[in-house]
């Protein structure tokens, strides 16, 4: 009996060594992917069980941020981080399926994130998000070119579709942020609009 025992937990250390060197291998194939990248809806994963070859798959996050896997079914993803997202479904897996689960999350394939900066910018137009980095305001209106001279920097618009179809109006003051006056740096989702309007003369 002790024996068995010894021997399943050899084996259960074996496997989360093995699966540490390879979540290792595969964060430096992907260009060190960062550890706080929230998984995006039409991401393309590549999800590998230890294992269990035969559960593993390549699959893209819908829109909806759900994926679905063998056994488990449908899984939501929405604000996930890519280890979070691997701690659920091993998770689910371990409630009635596998026993010591080791989960592998890869992304093939970042799915287009930009936001829209209109107005007193010098170029505006479509702003792509840096690859696994979020954006805030004066990061993208910096991208767009920066502010022009007759721009209005404390009537900034930024208008935000949520989730339900609902959208939000927001009247920012860039100056206050710039000078430190204020500590919110009003972080983007993707899809927002931001206008600068000209100042009145």
């Amino acid at each position: 009996m002790r024996t068995t025992h010894l021997f399943l937990l050899i084996a259960a250390f074996f496997a989360s060594a093995v699966t540490q060197s390879l979540r290792a291998q595969d964060s430096g194939a992907s260009t060190a992917i960062s550890d706080d990248y929230i998984l995006q809806p039409l991401d393309l994963l590549q999800v590998r069980v230890f294992q269990e070859e035969d559960m593993d798959r390549e699959l893209r996050i819908s829109r909806e941020s759900v994926v679905s896997l063998p056994l488990i079914g449908r899984v939501n993803l929405k604000g996930l981080t890519i280890r979070a997202a691997e701690q659920k479904i091993e998770e689910l897996y371990d409630r009635d399926y596998l026993v010591n689960p080791q989960v592998n999350i890869v992304v093939m394939e970042y799915a287009r994130r930009t936001v829209n900066v209109l107005g007193s910018v010098g170029s505006p137009g479509e702003i792509e998000f840096p690859r696994e980095e979020g954006l805030n305001l004066l990061d993208a209106i910096s991208r767009a070119g920066g502010f022009t001279r007759l721009a209005d920097r404390r009537k900034i618009r930024l208008t935000r579709k949520n989730d339900d179809g609902s959208q939000e109006n927001f009247v920012i003051n860039a100056d206050d942020m710039i000078e430190g006056d204020s500590n919110e740096v009003w972080v983007l989702q993707t899809d927002d609009l931001i206008y600068v309007p000209e100042r009145l003369l």
